[in-house]
């Protein structure tokens, strides 16, 4: 008897992302998986040279991912590591900032890249820690306020990143949503 098609099936991943988690209480976030685990950590840069949004992603050993940069109009620049050998990654740009809602759009860095289309897309509300990217038309990854029933008031400090199955690295998602909530 021949065994039906055995491939996984893709599943999304969900990271719940707290700013006072008693594992780290000295960074910005802590991403931890449905464990408890920590998956990744960010932490202001501390330099005498950089401006109080600059932020730096590292995992769950403290090893820097992304290290990212904002400049005085609004824009991030995003670089592997810890932002010493500038190997940028991608660019961040405003597109929309109100007091309800914010878009950001995306680009990666690539030799001949003569279009101007961003990569991905950020649409959501900062002030409800809920947004959605995107790559073209598809979702990529959402963030949502954690809700409980019988709760009147949802607190802020607490919410989900769910990661959708694809071919982003999900360390880049996590530096959006950490550039999505402090742009």
């Amino acid at each position: 008897m021949d065994a039906p098609n055995s491939d996984p099936i893709p599943i999304p991943i969900d990271l719940f992302v707290s700013k006072k988690h008693e594992a780290h209480k000295n960074g910005d976030s802590c991403f931890v998986d449905s464990n408890g685990d920590t998956i990744y950590k960010v932490n202001r840069r501390s330099s005498s040279q950089s401006s109080s949004g600059n932020r730096v992603l590292r995992d769950a050993a403290g090893t820097p991912l992304i290290s990212m940069h904002r400049d005085h109009k609004g824009s991030w620049q995003c670089y592997k590591g810890d932002g010493e050998s500038k190997d940028l990654i991608f660019g961040v740009q405003r597109t929309k900032n109100t007091l309800t809602r914010t878009e950001l759009e995306v680009f990666f860095v690539a030799e001949n890249k003569e279009d101007s289309t961003p990569d991905l897309k950020v649409k959501g509300f900062p002030f409800q820690r809920a947004c959605t990217i995107y790559k073209g038309n598809d979702i990529v990854a959402q963030t949502s306020l954690m809700y409980k029933l019988n709760q009147i008031f949802v607190k802020r400090g607490k919410f989900r990143l769910t990661i959708f199955p694809g071919s982003i690295d999900h360390a880049l998602i996590v530096a959006l949503v950490v550039i999505f909530l402090h742009g």
